[in-house]
């Protein structure tokens, strides 16, 4: 009733944001190792340049409300891609190097935070879109800590940057290290951070080495890392609340996990159980999952329009080292557990 009631101040904001996400959602299928929430992000960032402030505020509710509630909208059904039976048959053999990628990319980010002094959003945006699924985990984990537009744009355009570079690199620094097919995809399904860009590294492997068939195993190993959103978000959930308890200096009884676990995300792990429960066929869900990515875009779109340019590029150099110094981590332990478990 409330979204009626305030379709009169919502519809222009989120009709541009449909507007410019239309163009970037067909550029990213065009560029996919590129992917269309970065287009989204770079094309409201123009349109942020060419709208001045007081034509653009009757965007603004609109843009605002995409930017937040559209963007949760995805991730629901975000889970509508998840068959927690499927991943849990195929993914578990690549658990320990998982898991091992994703502390470390936690346990870089949390240490460079302190060391260069990052904001702590930026920092925890970066250290689990690095480790889980980039753009998606992003996504996910942004409302939980109230992150602002401006530091999603910024841990976006972190990920953007290694996802090229592991996309165009790592196929040959595979070859170069004698990976098997089934050792690489491991490797770009732990180490590259954004599905788009583990798919586009797998198909390149494919490319060089005929008959592999990289691309599937890949895929299911990122899917795997993909459930690590669902503790994740709880963890940063309950930290967020006891953090706002503190300041408010509420009773030490008021702690509530429900308050803690965000609504969307519940709703985003009921849909991975309804698509395991019913065994939806993928007829069902595929459809579903492009309407997620496409909000995801449109979602993007918005805050794009709502970041600063000038402030994203002055502050821009420590969150490009702490992305780097994760991928690199990542890439490092990913190797490493391959080997010790003798895959590679």
């Amino acid at each position: 009733m409330e979204l009626v009631r305030d379709f009169g101040k919502l519809w222009r904001g989120a009709l541009f944001a449909l507007a410019i996400a239309v163009p970037a959602w067909l550029l990213g299928k065009q560029f996919e190792v590129v992917g269309g929430p970065v287009f989204a992000i770079l094309i409201g960032m123009a349109m942020a340049l060419l709208v001045p402030g007081d034509k653009g505020e009757p965007l603004a509710p609109g843009v605002r409300f995409t930017s937040k509630k559209v963007l949760q909208w995805a991730v629901v059904l975000l889970g509508f891609g998840l068959n927690l039976a499927q991943i849990a048959r195929v993914g578990m053999t690549s658990l320990p190097i998982i898991l091992s990628t994703i502390a470390t990319s936690l346990v870089v980010s949390y240490a460079l935070c302190r060391a260069l002094k990052i904001p702590g959003k930026i920092s925890t945006l970066i250290g689990v879109g690095s480790s889980i699924c980039g753009g998606s985990a992003i996504a996910a984990t942004a409302p939980v800590i109230e992150a602002d537009d401006e530091e999603i744009a910024q841990a976006i355009s972190v990920i953007f940057l290694f996802n090229v570079v592991a996309a165009l690199v790592f196929p040959t620094l595979g070859g170069m290290l004698g990976l098997t097919n089934e050792g690489f995809g491991l490797f770009a399904g732990t180490a590259v951070n954004d599905t788009s860009s583990v798919t586009a590294a797998a198909a390149a492997w494919d490319g060089m080495h005929p008959g592999a068939n990289t691309l599937d195993a890949a895929t299911i190993v990122k899917l795997t890392r993909t459930l690590a959103i669902i503790p994740i978000t709880l963890a940063l959930g309950i930290w967020q609340a006891r953090q706002a308890r503190r300041a408010g200096g509420e009773s030490r009884n008021t702690f509530s996990l429900r308050r803690a676990f965000p609504t969307f995300i519940v709703f985003f792990v009921l849909a991975s159980v309804a698509t395991t429960v019913l065994a939806l066929p993928a007829s069902v869900t595929a459809p579903i999952k492009e309407l997620s990515k496409f909000l995801i875009v449109m979602a993007m779109a918005a805050i794009g329009f709502n970041t600063n340019v000038v402030k994203l590029v002055r502050t821009g150099g420590k969150p490009i080292l702490m992305g780097l110094c994760c991928w690199v981590a990542i890439a490092a332990v990913s190797l490493g557990m391959q080997h010790a478990l003798g895959i590679w």
